[in-house]
């Protein structure tokens, strides 16, 4: 379901604001550097509200770019979701900055993964970086905002994903993460409705943000991934196989759409609409793949996410052996 798109004009009554209280401001954590991120801060500024946003670099390409093209009422602030410091530097900041004004809204828009692979190929370390990236941080942050946003009975919009609902080929890290993040904010939405809390979600399709569509990138990545694998379950699944996904990664990541309005209309319509929609689905083909996903049965569904997404080849390990003399076989 798409968002109906809010401008800044719009608001008045309907959120219980006069024209003579300042606009809202808004905490868009992290990742502002590129991707949604940047796309979603740039679009706030533009309306008028006060933006919180934060980066990795304060010197990245990314920020530079949000300070150029931003009002001065825009605010970069350092912060990495690993860190519990940086995270509590932030929230220090931004409760000193917000005691007379309020926070009107938070985004979540965390989104970390580096690993195209099966799970038992994927490193343990690995999913504990996305959990700490994708939930725990995230977690940690919205807590520590919560005292603020329930006194503006305000909103809250976190961007997860597709794979947080149904087991796409070769990112089980990634997926596990925001699968627990769905859920979280699922929790949050019955939670805080008492104290006047929307919460929503936002399930992007394909769409090109920051590294995702580089194929020098998940190149390396590949490389680093080969490198530390145990010699015996590298054997198991063989080079080529990791090599063969990789291929189908990237060959479908060209597909990704460049234009990100529709999650940038989302996040708006999740912020700023009286009536917010729980769950927002932007993206072409997504109907499509929930309704297989809740109404067909789950070999249909993966059948249809292999043939979709990665179809996986046969692992070196299962593959028929040759006897030595046996002449190759000819279909």
């Amino acid at each position: 379901m798409e968002a109906s798109p809010v401008g800044a004009g719009e608001l008045g009554e309907d959120l219980g604001w006069s024209p003579c209280q300042p606009f809202p401001l808004v905490a868009v954590p992290p990742g502002c550097d590129s991707g949604f991120g940047k796309a979603a801060a740039r679009h706030l500024d533009a309306l008028g509200l006060r933006v919180f946003a934060t980066v990795l670099d304060l010197q990245s390409p990314g920020a530079q770019e949000l300070r150029q093209c931003c009002s001065p009422q825009l605010t970069l602030l350092q912060m990495d979701l690993t860190k519990a410091e940086d995270i509590q530097e932030a929230l220090r900041f931004i409760k000193a900055q917000t005691a007379g004004t309020g926070l009107w809204g938070l985004v979540n828009n965390a989104g970390f993964n580096d690993t195209i692979a099966d799970a038992e190929l994927t490193p343990l370390q690995h999913f504990r970086t996305c959990m700490e990236v994708n939930f725990f941080g995230t977690l940690e942050l919205t807590k520590g905002l919560l005292p603020l946003l329930r006194a503006s009975r305000g909103r809250i919009v976190t961007i997860s994903s597709p794979a947080g609902n149904m087991p796409y080929p070769c990112l089980a890290s990634y997926g596990a993460s925001k699968a627990a993040l769905s859920l979280l904010m699922d929790t949050f939405q019955c939670e805080l409705a008492p104290w006047g809390i929307r919460v929503s979600v936002i399930f992007p399709g394909y769409f090109k943000t920051g590294s995702s569509c580089n194929p020098e990138y998940w190149k390396k990545r590949k490389h680093q991934l080969v490198a530390s694998l145990p010699p015996e379950l590298l054997e198991a699944y063989g080079e080529e196989y990791i090599e063969e996904i990789n291929k189908q990664f990237l060959d479908f990541m060209k597909l990704a759409v460049e234009d990100l309005s529709a999650v940038v209309e989302s996040i708006t319509d999740g912020l700023l609409s009286p009536r917010p929609l729980v769950k927002y689905y932007p993206g072409r083909g997504l109907g499509l793949m929930y309704f297989i996903h809740h109404y067909l049965p789950h070999g249909a569904r993966d059948l249809f996410l292999k043939a979709f997404f990665i179809n996986p080849k046969l692992p070196r390990g299962l593959q028929p052996k040759t006897l030595p003399g046996t002449p190759p076989h000819k279909p």
